[in-house]
Order: structure tokens, then sequence, then C-alpha cells
């Protein structure tokens, strides 16, 4: 029971800090960013989410493999929104989420950091805690279910290509938690978000 409160309270925590930083002004999205996802890794370190310290280099390089591919994936659906609009999603609504984070008022170290944070924060949570959890009942389908509940609170940020962007990505690295550990899924979330807002940018 104590597990469960314990858990509870990290859910509340990490939940609200995630409304807080889709909801501020945009000019307070990094620093609302290392504050949610250090709450992120609080709350997985409360639960004794553990690490691996030994580095598999066969996760690594999995991760960045998948990382490359979702990248590929990304820049698919770019071009067919640029071209067909579904939805009336344009691309603009690509630029605005790649401007919080690579902004030119945002130095290229910042913004490794606040990605770093963002990568270690959602993999110790979201798949070394939730997923981790899920997984004796549901096994593989515990992957969609963790992404589903991300990109539901996702939904407060009001754009609907982040939704489905956060969807796409969570699944992914769920997988590669499921079948390769944190390590895979980490190394795929770290290369993808540098590659895509830092090295790389769709638009």
């Amino acid at each position: 029971m104590a597990g469960r409160r314990a858990l509870a309270v990290s859910l509340v925590i990490v939940i609200a800090s995630m409304l807080i930083l889709f909801t501020a002004p945009s000019s307070y999205f990094v620093g609302a960013t290392f504050v949610s996802t250090s709450c992120m890794v609080g709350a997985a370190y409360v639960q004794r989410a553990p690490g691996t310290r030994k580095v598999r280099l066969k996760s690594v390089a999995l991760g960045v493999v998948s990382a490359a591919l979702l990248y590929g994936v990304f820049y698919g659906g770019a071009f067919l929104i640029s071209t067909y609009h579904p939805f009336g999603i344009t691309s603009e609504s690509e630029s605005s989420i790649y401007s919080l984070i690579s902004s030119p008022g945002n130095p290229v170290y910042l913004q490794a950091a606040v990605l770093l944070f963002d990568s270690a924060g959602y993999e110790s949570f979201f798949r070394g805690v939730l997923q981790k959890r899920l997984r004796p009942r549901f096994g593989v389908m515990a992957a969609p279910a963790v992404a589903s509940l991300d990109a539901f609170l996702h939904v407060a940020t009001l754009n609907p290509l982040w939704v489905g962007a956060t969807f796409v990505t969570d699944l992914l690295w769920g997988v590669n938690y499921h079948f390769g550990g944190t390590q895979e899924s980490f190394t795929s979330h770290f290369v993808w978000d540098i590659a895509i807002f830092i090295l790389r940018p769709i638009r």
C-alpha cells in the first residue's frame, strides 16, 4: 500500500509539473522543463527505478539506429504535412514546437542540457517507473498505454501535432525499453532530441 501511495503522489507531482510546463508562457519553457524533468528524475529515484551502470554497446547502438529511423519517420511526416495539411495542420505547428528550445536566444549548451534532462526525466519515470509497473500484467502493450498517457497530458499544449508526435515517439521508446532496457530507450530519446532540435530541425 505504501508503494502505491508513493507512486500516486509521484504521479500527481509529475503531472502537475507537466501541466505548468505546457501552460506557462513560452519564455519560461526551458526553465520549466528543467523543473518538470527534475521532478520526474526525483520521482523515479523515490520509486527506486534502477539505472544501468555498465554501458552496453549493443543497447547504445540500437538506440542510435532507432533514433535515426524515428527521425526518418518525422522527416516523411513533415513532408506530408507541408503538402496535404491534414486536419488543417501546417508546418507552423512544427516551428512553434522547435522554437521553444532551438531559439537563437538559447545557446547550444543550454539546448543540449535541457534535452539531456528531457531524455533522462521521461525515460526514468515514464519508462523506468510507469511502464515497468505495467509490464508484468500487460507485457509489450504497456508501451502504448504509457504513450497514451503522455500524449493525453500534451493535450494541454493545444497543439495536435505535438500530441500525435508524443504518442509516436513514446511508443517507439516504450518498445526500446521493453526489449532493450533503459539504456536503449534513453539513447534513442537523447540522440533523436539532439538531431531534431539542434543538428537538423525539420521545418
